[in-house]
């Protein structure tokens, strides 16, 4: 059986300190996007030579392609503090209000999940955001009473993996927007490296490769990945990591050459065994395989698309050709052909 915490959205506690000393401080540190990294640098090179506060910032991709740590670099960049909350943390209009009041001017505010935003949280974002204060009203029925607060100059770095949740006026009070997108096998090689020389790991350039090809397009879990690689290195052999030794790793993490897990080859089995190759509703395929929808929408299924393993219609999701042929399938074994692409 995979062990899921490697392919997680989350970081597993444990490794969660690994995971930050792995993280680049500064932009030029930063490998892969280059289009962000390039539009960031001139946002912040403006802002900073104007002496002003960097205007928000919208993050949106799948889970593991570097937003927190963009958030963190931001902050690094432009001397700032950073204060960290989620959306489902902000559960009243209160928690917000606690959180802005105590900025200083300039400071980043990094909200994770904002899409979780409640809608009376996400009203009193609004003004926070454009006009620099917040009005709370205090009490009820003929006593209540509004408090108004203002506020420092600051930037507030929002993040979401899930970018259509979002309403159309928070989007719109984003002066700057960037979608992250899955990384290439060359600058995940390059991450590799760069974290197997901060934890010491011997490592060749084809182990790098490896563990790269394997990582679903997604820093986090090739770091996890490396990890886990060097652990069975130590283990069953001399610590040295070559390509020999990271194959049979991954091979007993059940991690494919095209970086599929178990609950990977469990979605497009489901699809082609009980449902014809597609297509298929997503709450269907959900209760056929005991997961959460969330978790195949916001986890898996990006992936899967990405490398054309499969395809999401007006009908639902189909199962490409390239999947029955990696599974061992007969195109026969299809419901409707013509559904494949």
């Amino acid at each position: 059986m995979t062990d899921d915490r490697i392919l997680a959205a989350t970081p597993d506690p444990d490794d969660l300190q690994t995971e930050l000393s792995l993280r680049p401080k500064l932009l030029r540190e930063y490998i892969g996007q280059q289009k962000v990294k390039a539009n960031l640098e001139i946002s912040l090179s403006a802002a900073r030579k104007r002496s002003e506060t960097l205007d928000h910032v919208l993050l949106f991709g799948p889970p593991g392609l570097g937003k927190t740590t963009l958030a963190n670099i931001v902050a690094n960049e432009m001397n700032a503090s950073l204060r960290t909350t989620s959306g489902p943390a902000l559960e009243k209009p209160g928690d917000l209000v606690g959180i802005v009041t105590n900025l200083e001017a300039g400071d980043v505010l990094f909200i994770d999940e904002i899409h979780r935003l409640s809608p009376m949280v996400e009203e009193l974002l609004y003004s926070a955001m454009e006009d620099f204060h917040v009005d709370l009203v205090v009490g009820q029925g003929p006593a209540a009473r509004t408090m108004k607060f203002e506020l420092p100059r600051f930037t507030l770095i929002g993040a979401t993996t899930r970018a259509g949740l979002l309403t159309a006026p928070l989007r719109a009070r984003f002066g700057i927007v960037h979608r992250l997108d899955f990384y290439d096998v060359d600058s995940l090689t390059i991450i590799v490296s760069r974290s197997a020389d901060i934890l010491g790991i011997p490592i060749t350039r084809e182990a790098s490769i490896e563990i790269a090809r394997r990582s679903r397009g997604t820093p986090r879990i090739a770091n996890r990945l490396l990890r886990r690689v060097r652990d069975f290195a130590e283990v069953r052999h001399e610590g040295n990591v070559d390509v020999a030794i990271a194959r049979e790793a991954l091979g007993m993490l059940e991690v494919d050459e095209y970086g599929l897990d178990e609950i990977d080859r469990k979605i497009l089995t489901t699809i082609v065994e009980r449902f014809g190759g597609g297509p298929v509703g997503l709450n269907a395929l959900a209760s056929s395989i005991g997961e959460d929808r969330g978790t195949i929408e916001d986890l898996y299924e990006p992936y899967l698309i990405q490398i054309g393993f499969m395809q999401r219609t007006p009908r639902g999701r189909v199962a490409s050709r390239t999947a029955y042929q990696h599974l061992g399938y007969p195109l026969s074994a299809a419901r409707n052909q013509r559904d494949l692409f």
